[in-house]
């Protein structure tokens, strides 16, 4: 009855009409009514009505202004993003769906608040959130919100792969493999791909490889360059230092050399002769430098032929010639620039680097073959290494593009263990599932390795090129 008769005399008073002291029975009265307290409690009713209306109105508002930012995907990728109403503010909220995620692959479960697939499509687009909050009726029209999600493309769509000019003087295959026996009872397989990077434009593979057995001598060598990528005819430089060094033990290296590397190594492991090491060690630095200069010369004529300069055909060089004697395994090897050679001995327990990198210590940039200044420098000695083992598992020969993915820094190529992890990923073990079955019974080994080299690492896109024996 008070809260009647107080909500009457402010209305009155609202509407400039006083209630005089001789008449507050006539407002007892009246107030008593019943249409009087019916009246009022609907006006009551209707304040409250209106109030909550407008409480849950201006919350929706709020809610559709909401900036509510969600993960990118990425096209073929795994995606799941947790809506996060209690971080926004929004905990209030109780009831959600999702619209427009079907068609990009997408799921929303409304119970754990997350959505989740694998995107299909790239866009910016507009997904619709349908919503309930607290105190809307559970039969009323759900709101419905805009909310931004951008798909990235897989950005390896993004990559075109167009042809390199068939028609230029110095053009070679895009992509080049080999899978052949070497020696008497050793094989091997090589595959060299051009980069993405190079794709990307239609330019040349600057990588380059060679290989041959020598029945003469019984010597076997494998040979890998990696052109400059700066040098305008590096995919020439590279070509010519490897059939350089094949020409030169093909040639120039004979049956008497070899005779000579013989006879030096039975003294050596009989300990019947004088000072057998350093002459071997002699014999490898006289024989490997010979043909390091070979190929040098080499490229030095062919620049004067085309009038070009020497830099623009630049290139690292590695090589490594190798034959089965008195029951072992003898290794020359020899390196400029920044591609490693690896042997792995039979039993996966051990990896020795068969030539120093021209990076840290001896950094400063990447030597190639073509600058003469490598051989009067006071570390050319350093660059050849003489290994004798009783056998082996793996030898390669790989250029950047591989070596940087998938070792990143040189200190890891000394770790048996990161070798180990690189023969499982040559098995399978990646992303891609690509695998290469190592095994001389395989015929379709060189194509596994090439199609293997086709994995993606991101900023890593340059030629990439892998010579195996095993």
């Amino acid at each position: 009855m008070n809260d009647i008769k107080a909500y009457v005399v402010k209305l009155l008073e609202a509407k400039n009409l006083q209630v005089a002291t001789n008449k507050t029975g006539l407002l007892d009265s009246f107030c008593a009514e019943e249409s009087i307290v019916d009246a009022v409690n609907l006006i009551h009713k209707t304040q409250k009505m209106l109030t909550d209306k407008w409480l849950i109105r201006n919350r929706i508002e709020d809610v559709l202004q909401k900036n509510m930012v969600i993960p990118n995907g990425t096209v073929g990728k795994p995606y799941e993003a947790k809506l996060d109403f209690i971080k926004w503010g929004l905990n209030d909220i109780v009831f959600t769906e999702l619209e427009g995620l079907e068609e990009l692959g997408l799921r929303y479960n409304n119970e754990q608040e997350i959505i989740h697939g694998i995107p299909e499509k790239a866009g910016d687009v507009k997904i619709f959130l349908k919503f309930r909050i607290n105190g809307e009726p559970e039969d009323s029209i759900l709101n419905e919100k805009k909310i931004a999600l951008v798909i990235n493309p897989d950005p390896r769509s993004l990559w075109k792969n167009l042809p390199s000019d068939p028609h230029d003087s110095y053009w070679k295959s895009d992509d080049a493999s080999t899978f052949a026996p070497i020696g008497n009872d050793k094989h091997l397989v090589v595959a060299s791909k051009r980069g993405r990077s190079h794709a990307n434009v239609g330019s040349f593979r600057d990588d380059d490889y060679a290989f041959q057995y020598f029945p003469n001598t019984g010597w076997s060598l494998v040979a890998v360059a990696d052109g400059a990528g700066s040098a305008k005819l590096s995919r020439k430089g590279s070509e010519l230092a490897c059939k350089a060094i094949v020409d030169y033990f093909g040639h120039t290296f004979t049956l008497a050399n070899s005779e000579e590397f013989d006879a030096l190594l039975y003294h050596y492991l009989l300990g019947t002769g004088e000072d057998t090491i350093r002459k071997l060690n002699l014999f490898v630095y006289q024989h490997l430098s010979q043909a390091a200069l070979f190929a040098h010369n080499r490229l030095a004529t062919f620049s004067n032929e085309i009038q070009c300069e020497l830099k623009d055909l630049h290139s690292t060089l590695i090589f490594t010639l190798f034959k089965k004697c008195e029951e072992k395994y003898a290794f020359l090897s020899f390196g400029v620039g920044d591609c490693p050679i690896a042997l792995l001995n039979s039993e996966m327990s051990e990896i020795t680097m068969m030539n120093w990198l021209d990076v840290g210590e001896f950094g400063g940039g990447t030597r190639f073959i073509t600058m003469p200044e490598i051989f009067s420098s006071d570390k050319f000695s350093t660059r050849f290494k003489f290994k004798l083992v009783d056998d082996f598992a793996y030898l390669m020969l790989l250029t950047d593009g591989i070596y940087d993915p998938k070792f990143v820094v040189e200190a890891n190529l000394e770790k048996i263990e990161n070798w180990r992890e690189f023969i499982k990923d040559l098995e399978g073990n990646n992303p891609e599932e690509a695998s290469v079955d190592l095994s001389a019974s395989n015929p379709a080994i060189d194509a596994q390795l090439s199609k293997w080299m086709d994995f993606w690492s991101i900023g890593n896109h340059d030629d990439r090129t892998l010579a195996i024996v095993f």
